[in-house]
């Protein structure tokens, strides 16, 4: 790659092994984000600016940035893993937020896929329309 630093590999220097992770999302509308992110779901804002509103999610840095149209995705953009996946979606549903549903999957009444090695997952939307999920891992073995 043009201008890329000399390999480092075998080095035992990893250039992102150490570096915390920000992740992105967006929106057309901070206000309307805001009462989501903030309102509905719970997190603490700690920057508002007319380009962004960042949030702290349990140490992970959440950057929902104004863009002029969010592009559409079929996949998850967003998850959080939870230890009850019911309560997470009974809290949810009681601030008026649907799971959604996908034609094939094969998802129980509340919305609950159960993935091949067991791990429980639900998917949901943003106001922007960014699809986000909830995803509860499988039990551990029995030891």
């Amino acid at each position: 790659m043009p201008g890329a630093a000399e390999s480092t590999e075998g080095a035992g220097v990893e250039p992102l092994s150490g570096a915390a992770i920000v992740a992105f999302v967006g929106t057309t509308d901070l206000e309307r984000a805001h009462a989501f992110y903030g309102g509905v779901l719970g997190l603490r804002r700690t920057e508002a600016s007319p380009f962004a509103n960042a949030y702290d999610v349990r140490g992970t840095s959440l950057r929902v940035t104004r863009v002029d149209r969010v592009a559409a995705s079929a996949y998850t953009v967003l998850g959080w893993q939870v230890d009850d996946i019911a309560a997470a979606i009974a809290a949810l549903a009681a601030r008026e937020v649907p799971m959604k549903r996908f034609d094939g999957v094969l998802q129980d009444d509340t919305g609950v896929w159960t993935a091949p090695g067991g791990a429980r997952i639900a998917w949901f939307e943003d106001p922007d329309a960014n699809l986000l999920s909830l995803t509860e891992p499988p039990p551990l073995p029995p030891s």
